[in-house]
C-alpha cells in the first residue's frame, strides 16, 4: 500500500490525467444512456405507461397508434368473440394547441390521446393532481410542465378553440417526442371535431382490452390475432417494444456502448502495462534486495483500484451534475441503475485487463538485477 502511494505521489500528472480520461469515458456511458431512455420513453413512454395490459392495431397500420384505424366490423368482431373481459376504445391525434400561460404562447404540435375506460387507456404514473373526470380535462407529461401544460394551465386546441384543463401531471408519458395529453374519449372526439367541423364521428386507433381472470395477457394476445389477419395484438410491452423506430434506437446505442465499455479497460490495461515495462529495472531491483512479488502485485492493484475508483467518482460526479433537464424536448435524467451496472462492469474489467501487467510482475526474476536485464528477459 506505502509503495503503491508514494508512486502515485510522485506521478500525480500522469496518473491524474489517465483519472480524468477514465472519467470522461464514464460520463459519456452514462450520459448516452440517459440519452437512450430519455429518447425510447419521448417516443413510446404513453403506451408502456398506460392501464391496458392488452393493444389491438390494424395490421396496415404498423403498430403506430395514429396510423392505425379500428374499423366498425373488427370491432364488433372482438367484442362478440368474448376473449376479453372488457373492451374500450383508444383514440389518438396530433393537434395544434396553443398551450397554458405558463408557456410563451406560440402554438405546439401535441398528441392527443382520448380512453373511455380508466383502467383501460389512463395513465399509470400519475405524479401529480387527479385523473380527468369529465369533458375538457386532462393529464400532461410532467416533463411539459413548464412550456404551459403544468396543472392549472388551460390547453387549447387550434383552430376550433376548444379549450382543455390539465388537471393531472404523469411521469414519463411522451408521445413521438411531443407535448401529450391523456383525455377522456369524448373529449378526444370534442377535439378531432373542433380542428374540423365536417370529420364526423372520428373510429378509434386501436381497441384496449382487459384479460379475463386467470388469462395470461399472451394467451389472450394469440385469441384476438386469430379472429382476422386485419388484426395486429400486442402486449402493453411488446406494443411499445415494437413499435417503428425502438429497436433501431437501442441497436445503434448498444454499438455505442459496446465501444465504450471496451475502451475504458483498454485504456487502463494498456496504460499500466507500459508502466510495467518502463519501471521493469526498478521492480526486478525490489525482488532482488527481498521485495515479495504478493508486495509489488498489491501495489500494482492498489493503483488500478484508485485509478479506476477516482475516474468512477468523477465520471459520476460530472453526470449527475449535468444531466438534469431537456435535450431537444427529450428529458433527461439521473439513471441510478445504469450507474451500479456500468460501475460493476468498468471496475471488473479493468482488473481484468490488469492481469497482463499483473503477470509481468510475478514473473520477475531477482536474478536479473545482477545483468541490468528486465521483465521478460
Amino acid at each position: 500500500m506505502f509503495l503503491a502511494l508514494k508512486e502515485l505521489q510522485r506521478a500525480k500528472v500522469r496518473f491524474g490525467l489517465l483519472i480524468a480520461a477514465v472519467a470522461l469515458l464514464v460520463f459519456l456511458i452514462l450520459f448516452q444512456q440517459s440519452l437512450q431512455n430519455g429518447l425510447l420513453t419521448s417516443f413510446v413512454g404513453a403506451i408502456r405507461n398506460q392501464s391496458a395490459e392488452v393493444l389491438v392495431y390494424r395490421t396496415d397500420g404498423r403498430r403506430i397508434l395514429q396510423g392505425s384505424v379500428i374499423s366498425p366490423d373488427l370491432e364488433a368482431m372482438v367484442r362478440s368473440s368474448g376473449a376479453a373481459a372488457e373492451v374500450a376504445r383508444i383514440g389518438q391525434g396530433t393537434f395544434t394547441v396553443t398551450p397554458g400561460e405558463g408557456g410563451d404562447g406560440v402554438p405546439i404540435e401535441t398528441s392527443i390521446l382520448g380512453y373511455e375506460d380508466p383502467g383501460l387507456g389512463a395513465p399509470t404514473t400519475l405524479v401529480e393532481g387527479r385523473l380527468p373526470e369529465g369533458p375538457g380535462e386532462a393529464v400532461a407529461s410532467d416533463a411539459d410542465a413548464e412550456l404551459g401544460f403544468g396543472v392549472g394551465d388551460t390547453v387549447t386546441v387550434l383552430p376550433g378553440g376548444l379549450d382543455i384543463t390539465v388537471v393531472g401531471l404523469a411521469r414519463d408519458v411522451q408521445l413521438n417526442v411531443t407535448p401529450t395529453l391523456f383525455v377522456t374519449y369524448d373529449t378526444y372526439v370534442q377535439s378531432v371535431r373542433s380542428r374540423n367541423p365536417d370529420a364526423g364521428e372520428p373510429l378509434p386507433n386501436v381497441l384496449a382490452l382487459r384479460a379475463p381472470p386467470d388469462v395470461p395477457a399472451d394467451r389472450l394476445v394469440d385469441q384476438v390475432n386469430g379472429l382476422s389477419d386485419e388484426l395486429d395484438t400486442l402486449t402493453r410491452a411488446d406494443a411499445a417494444d415494437k413499435a417503428p423506430g425502438v429497436a433501431q434506437v437501442r441497436q445503434s446505442f448498444q454499438v455505442i456502448f459496446l465501444l465504450y465499455g471496451f475502451v475504458v479497460p483498454l485504456v487502463t490495461g494498456l496504460f499500466f502495462l507500459i508502466i510495467t515495462f518502463q519501471k521493469a529495472s526498478a521492480l526486478t531491483l525490489l525482488r532482488a534486495i527481498g521485495a515479495p512479488a504478493r508486495t509489488l502485485l498489491t501495489s500494482l492493484l492498489v493503483q488500478v483500484v484508485v485509478v479506476l475508483g477516482g475516474g468512477l467518482l468523477l465520471g459520476i460526479g460530472l453526470y449527475a451534475a449535468l444531466v438534469r433537464g431537456r435535450i431537444g424536448g427529450i428529458p433527461l435524467r439521473f439513471e441510478t441503475t445504469a450507474v451500479l451496472v456500468w460501475t460493476a462492469l468498468l471496475v471488473a474489467g479493468g482488473l481484468l485487463s490488469s492481469l497482463f501487467s499483473a503477470r509481468r510482475v510475478m514473473a520477475l526474476d531477482p536474478y536479473a538485477a545482477t545483468t541490468g536485464a528486465g521483465v521478460g528477459s
